[in-house]
């Protein structure tokens, strides 16, 4: 039994029925306490985005913690993770991948309602928030264990999973195909420029979060939106292949291998969560620097993380695969969302998703960085920050080394363990957050009045 049969025995036992069932069970069950709110209540949060009143204690206005986290989470999932759900389960994963995440932005708002309640100040007067915190603060002492479980995973999971190799692989993969440059001159040069931001801390993170995710956002919906526009004669159609295959069987089609409904299922829902982390526990980590005196006030900012990461930006990907039929080649990862740009720009198309890629990737390895210094603070205090750092960078370094399907295997099960504990918590402390919103919403409607 070779390396990459192991490691899938492992991912298909973590990613089981159990993990996935208690991962959308959890949205269903926040989605009916807090009475539907990530629909009633969406039109608020995005217009707090940018007129949150940043009151209270926090190392970063709400914008700029969101924009950490959408640095964390609208990465490779966004382009290869998609690519990866399509290929492996065919369209209807794509549906699979809305339904997490709609029931995700109740999980995602929860988290983001325990960060600030549950969060506190190191010894070096930096905010620290996160499941960890809230496992230990809210569930008590003795479920410390679970805490130091979910944080040790955070570390594993930001140096050799979301963190780092997949990210790096995504960029040399798609700046080799597309003009050439060695995978590791890359990953050097990588390495060197995550190196001159993460030492500056939370404040150099979100400083460049808040220039370069917007950009890159915006810039990457209006080419994928293009994509559409040209190929309008195949967008119903292709919606029509998303809810066929969400519940029945893809027929193999060209390099398509074909899929059952479980493979889309399972592919889906494990893609959305790669990409938007609700339930991972990842983006309160983030949150909890927020300056803020309302817990629930971050908490809808938190869900529309989950809203931008998913149901715009991977449906916006996975219709322009779909629609351009690039989905039943041969090709895979990156080269797949490439195949697709290039449909309607054949030679600038590559370049500009390659620049979207690395944009998205290069992000995603500084929120993540943080995510797991957070994690490493709680298990080992400030003094291990500055080693952390040093190995992280060298592991961005090593990360155009690793074979892409050993990448996605080893994350998704690093993805496992950290939402484990965490799903267990929001259960736990779902009440926590009933009064966290209630308390909120009569303040608002107090100010209405």
């Amino acid at each position: 039994m070779d390396f990459i049969t192991i490691l899938k025995s492992v991912n298909d036992f973590v990613w089981g029925p159990p993990l996935l069932g208690l991962l959308v069970c959890t949205g269903i069950f926040l989605t009916i306490r807090l009475n539907v709110l990530q629909v009633f209540k969406l039109p608020k949060a995005l217009k707090l985005i940018f007129t949150a009143k940043n009151e209270g204690a926090g190392d970063i206005n709400s914008f700029g913690a969101l924009c950490t986290a959408l640095a964390a989470t609208v990465g490779t999932g966004n382009i290869v993770g998609v690519s990866t759900a399509i290929g492996t389960g065919g369209p209807g994963a794509l549906f699979w991948m809305w339904v997490a995440a709609f029931f995700g932005m109740a999980t995602k708002y929860a988290e983001g309602v325990l960060a600030i309640k549950y969060r506190t100040t190191d010894t070096n007067g930096e905010v620290s928030g996160g499941p960890m915190y809230y496992i230990e603060k809210g569930m008590g002492k003795k479920f410390k264990p679970l805490a130091m479980f979910f944080a040790g995973s955070g570390v594993l999971v930001a140096l050799v999973g979301i963190g780092t190799f997949p990210q790096v692989n995504a960029i040399a993969e798609s700046v080799n195909a597309t003009l050439g440059v060695d995978a590791r001159i890359i990953g050097i040069i990588i390495a060197v420029l995550v190196a001159i931001i993460i030492f500056g801390g939370i404040k150099s993170i979100s400083k460049v979060s808040e220039k370069v995710v917007p950009f890159m956002a915006i810039i990457y919906i209006i080419f994928t939106i293009a994509i559409l526009i040209a190929s309008a004669d195949q967008i119903i159609p292709a919606l029509g292949a998303v809810l066929k295959g969400a519940f029945t069987p893809t027929a193999a089609i060209g390099g398509f291998s074909g899929a059952v409904v479980a493979k889309a299922i399972q592919m889906g829902i494990a893609r959305g969560v790669f990409s938007n982390e609700s339930g991972l526990g990842s983006a309160p980590i983030a949150a909890a620097a927020a300056k803020t005196k309302w817990a629930a006030e971050q908490g809808l900012i938190s869900m529309t993380g989950t809203f931008i990461d998913t149901i715009i930006i991977c449906t916006l990907t996975g219709l322009s695969i779909i629609v351009t039929g690039v989905w039943h080649g041969e090709a895979k990862g990156a080269l797949v969302a490439q195949e697709a740009f290039a449909t309607i720009l054949p030679t600038a198309g590559p370049l500009l998703l390659t620049l979207c890629l690395a944009l998205f990737a290069f992000t995603t390895i500084l929120g993540w960085c943080y995510y797991g210094e957070r994690c490493l603070e709680y298990l080992a205090g400030v003094k291990a920050i500055t080693a952390y750092r040093i190995v992280f960078v060298v592991m961005v370094a090593l990360g155009a080394f690793i074979k892409l399907e050993a990448i996605w295997i080893i994350a998704d099960i690093m993805n496992g363990l950290m939402a484990l504990p965490n799903l267990i918590a929001l259960l736990a402390l779902s009440g926590v957050v009933v009064s966290e919103t209630k308390v909120y919403m009569a303040q608002i409607n107090k100010k209405v009045k």
